[in-house]
């Protein structure tokens, strides 16, 4: 079975990874250099043990655009959105054994290295890929 772990951010998580002064924790050249290798350790040992089907970082939220319909007419609207505080980061593919099995290589992204108050505020979601339409169990 295949399960997407998701994880989180905001356009000013974004900005403080980056450097900018968000008035947030900041991140050091060290935090951040510390981070990308947990996250290259992580999918490196999910490739090894043949789990890993596909792992993406997204780019900050300033470069989304939205689609959606109002009265039947399309419109795209440029990121990122005052109303929305948490996007899409990143995620992860994943193919093993069990609901279980996911939620357990899910959990170990809370060692992920980050400044205190961002480490409190992380989470990741993992939701089963469905294969087929008689697989949504709606």
């Amino acid at each position: 079975m295949k399960y997407m772990i998701l994880t989180y951010g905001s356009q000013q998580d974004y900005d403080a990874l980056a450097g900018a002064n968000t008035g947030g924790p900041a991140w050091t050249p060290d935090d951040v250099a510390a981070m990308g290798a947990f996250m290259e350790t992580f999918s490196k040992e999910l490739e090894e043990s043949g789990e890993l089907v596909e792992t993406r970082g997204l780019a900050a939220p300033v470069h989304t655009r939205r689609l959606g319909a109002k009265d039947g007419t399309a419109f795209v609207t440029d990121g990122p959105y005052a109303e929305t505080q948490e996007v899409l980061a990143g995620y992860w593919v994943v193919e093993c054994e069990s609901f279980d099995r996911a939620t357990e290589i899910a959990a170990r992204l809370s060692g992920c290295p980050a400044p205190e108050q961002v480490a409190a505020n992380a989470y990741a979601d993992v939701r089963p890929i469905v294969g087929s339409r008689d697989d949504l169990e709606l």
